[in-house]
C-alpha cells in the first residue's frame, strides 16, 4: 500500500509546485510596475488612482519626505486608465493630476511638482503614446474652437449678424471635423484599447451606427478586454432605450 502511496504523494506535490508556478508566472505577466520621480518635491503624498463602478478609488499610497522618487505595483487584467495624484498639501487643488493609460510592464514618470501635469514624461506603455497621439491632434481642435468664441465675444463681431453667422458655422464645422477625426482613430485603432476608450468617452453621444462599426471593428482581444466589454454594455444600453 506504501508503495503505492508513495508515488501518488510525490505526483501531487509534483502538481501543486506546477500550479504554483503557473499562478506566479500568471501574476507576473499582469503586473504593472508605476515608478519614477516628482522633481523639487519635498513633502506630499503620492496616490495611484482608477475609476471603478463610476467611482474613483485609490489602489496605493506612498508619503513622500525629502526624496522624490517613487514607485507603485498593481496586477490589472487589460489597459486601462490610471491617475497619479499628488496632495501636495499646499491647499492649491490645480495640477494635481496625472492621467496615464497603464498596461502590464514597467512604466516610469518622471515629472516635476509645480507643473505635476504639464510637465509629466511618460514611457513604457505603448497605449498611452496612441493617448498622446490622439490628444495632441485634439489639441489642435480645441485651440480653433476658442479662437472661435473669443472672435465671438468681441463686440464689433456681436453687431454683425453675418460675422456671426460665419463663426457659428466655421465652429459646427470644427466640431464636426473634431468628432470624424476621433470615429476615424478609434475604427484605425482597432487593435488597441484606445479604441473602444474613445469611443466611450469622446463620441460616446454619436450616432449607434458609428459606435457600432467601431465596436465591431476591435480585435478580439480588445472587445474581451475592460473597455471592450464597457463599449459593448453601452451599445446593449442604447439599443434598450429606443
Amino acid at each position: 500500500m506504501r508503495q503505492i502511496l508513495d508515488p501518488m504523494k510525490k505526483l501531487l506535490t509534483s502538481f501543486v509546485f506546477v500550479v504554483i508556478l503557473m499562478s506566479c508566472a500568471d501574476s507576473s505577466e499582469k503586473t504593472m510596475t508605476v515608478s519614477g520621480t516628482v522633481k523639487g518635491l519635498k513633502k506630499g503624498v503620492l496616490y495611484l488612482q482608477k475609476v471603478s463602478d463610476s467611482s474613483l478609488v485609490t489602489i496605493d499610497s506612498l508619503e513622500i519626505r525629502g526624496d522624490g522618487n517613487f514607485s507603485f505595483k498593481t496586477v490589472l487584467e487589460s489597459p486601462e486608465v490610471f491617475y497619479l495624484y499628488l496632495n501636495k498639501k499646499d491647499n492649491n487643488i490645480m495640477n494635481d493630476r496625472i492621467t496615464f493609460f497603464g498596461e502590464p510592464g514597467e512604466i516610469t514618470i518622471h515629472t516635476a511638482w509645480n507643473a505635476f501635469d504639464t510637465k509629466a514624461v511618460i514611457e513604457g506603455s505603448a497605449t498611452h503614446k496612441k493617448l498622446e497621439e490622439y490628444r495632441k491632434v485634439m489639441s489642435r481642435f480645441n485651440s480653433q474652437n476658442l479662437e472661435l468664441i473669443r472672435a465671438a465675444s468681441d463686440p464689433a463681431f456681436q453687431n454683425d449678424a453675418k460675422a456671426m453667422d460665419s463663426l457659428q458655422r466655421a465652429n459646427d464645422k470644427n466640431i464636426l471635423r473634431s468628432y470624424l477625426y476621433s470615429l476615424n482613430f478609434a475604427l484605425n485603432h482597432k487593435d488597441s484599447d484606445i479604441a473602444p476608450y474613445i469611443a466611450l468617452t469622446e463620441v460616446a453621444d454619436a450616432n449607434i451606427i458609428y459606435l457600432d462599426s467601431i465596436y465591431n471593428s476591435l480585435t478580439p482581444e480588445v472587445a474581451n478586454a475592460k473597455y471592450g466589454r464597457a463599449l459593448q454594455d453601452y451599445l446593449e444600453e442604447i439599443r434598450s432605450g429606443q
